[in-house]
């Protein structure tokens, strides 16, 4: 499948692993392959099981939105959209030297790998 890049007007972090471009919510697949495995992050608000998971949610926000503060960043659609009732497109951010901002997350402990059935705790 070959990926069509996104022009984004505005691009903002909703949470950890989801995007806004142009109003449109996005989630990050971090270099993973659609339905297969992905990157996770944190719940936010009332969608965590605990307060350590919302604070790490916001942290995880907060580096999201930093990288996409970043000039010279490109959005590309995977051609899939997943499975939750707002069917979010699926995309990778790519920034200006290559690197998939998923994957930077992943690196730096923001976020988790995502797997089929598979649901990380963030409260233990």
């Amino acid at each position: 499948m070959i990926a069509t890049i996104l022009m984004c007007a505005t691009l903002t972090a909703v949470d950890g692993d989801t995007v806004r471009c142009d109003g449109q919510l996005m989630r990050l697949l971090g270099g993973g392959v659609p339905f297969v495995s992905g990157i996770d992050t944190p719940e936010i608000g009332s969608h965590a099981k605990c307060l350590k998971e919302r604070k790490l949610a916001l942290i995880a926000k907060g580096r999201l939105k930093e990288l996409l503060a970043e000039r010279g960043l490109q959005v590309a659609f995977s051609g899939a959209f997943d499975k939750t009732p707002s069917h979010r497109p699926l995309i990778n951010i790519y920034r200006a030297n290559g690197e998939e901002i998923g994957q930077k997350l992943l690196w730096e402990g923001f976020a988790r790998v995502w797997r089929p059935k598979q649901r990380n705790d963030w409260c233990s």
